[in-house]
């Protein structure tokens, strides 16, 4: 025991001396097992078969690839659903109704609707004879009719007497020809020269002109036996008729001097 007084700081210093010789002759196995741990580690990382990727999703690709190969007409896109762009004109009626303006001929002349047209005569009629007397030659009654005249009194039916030879400021007699009872007289119409035979059973006619019924469905207003030089109103603005022809009428505008053509289907 005395021995271990006297000489402790000598055991103590040995004991660690042999501590630390004993970590060194460990170290080198240490350190072959950590080399050996960390070419394990990495010889599996390399040599390790990873798990196989899914497949793809290419169908946000696909879809977006179909369209454009597939065509697609913006045009007719924004003309028809494009409010945008293209907005839409509202037409308020005189009756409080409102009228959707879609594509700018649901108001206005292009909506006017030609519901009628008929053809305008020129007509000579040989209608009665007054017989000769003692004192005057026999007479003829020739009416003209001129359906297409402005004015409406002057689309009756005007009678004029003429007996051979004789004219008036529209027509002249030439010849007169057949029985007395049914002659068949010949007139130069003075206007444009020409010569008509006339009978009382055959009248003379041709086509100068037509007259239109027109129809416009905003206002409901109907305009009847409409002729050329007519005018018409429509939404505040007014429109000359300028051409009434077999299948079309052609009206004009007063404010912007602009032509629309209305056909006529029967």
């Amino acid at each position: 025991m005395s021995f271990i007084k006297k000489h402790y700081e000598k055991i103590l210093l040995g004991a660690v001396l042999f501590g630390l010789f004993a970590v060194l002759l460990y170290l080198p196995f240490r350190i072959s097992q950590d080399r050996q741990n960390l070419r394990d580690i990495v010889s599996g990382i390399i040599r390790t078969k990873g798990k196989p990727l899914p497949p793809l999703d290419m169908s946000a690709l696909d879809d977006a690839l179909t369209r454009v190969q597939s065509s697609f007409d913006l045009e007719d896109s924004f003309e028809k659903t494009n409010r945008l762009f293209n907005p839409m004109q509202w037409q308020r009626t005189p009756d409080g109704r409102w009228i959707e303006n879609r594509t700018g001929k649901e108001i206005g002349p292009d909506a006017v609707r030609v519901t009628k047209i008929v053809p305008l005569y020129y007509i000579l009629r040989l209608e009665s004879v007054e017989p000769a007397t003692s004192f005057s030659p026999a007479r003829y009654v020739v009416s003209i009719e001129q359906q297409d005249a402005p004015i409406a009194p002057e689309r009756r039916p005007r009678r004029h007497y003429l007996s051979v030879g004789e004219h008036d400021a529209a027509l002249s007699l030439i010849s007169v020809t057949g029985p007395a009872d049914n002659p068949q007289v010949v007139v130069q119409v003075i206007a444009s020269g020409d010569q008509v035979s006339l009978t009382m059973k055959k009248p003379y006619s041709t086509v100068t002109g037509h007259a239109a019924d027109l129809f416009y469905p905003p206002e409901n207003k109907h305009w009847y036996d409409q002729r050329v030089g007519a005018m018409i109103n429509l939404d505040r603005n007014d429109y000359k008729v300028v051409v009434i022809e077999q299948n079309e009428v052609v009206l004009f505008a007063q404010t912007n001097q602009r032509k629309t053509t209305l056909q006529y289907q029967p």
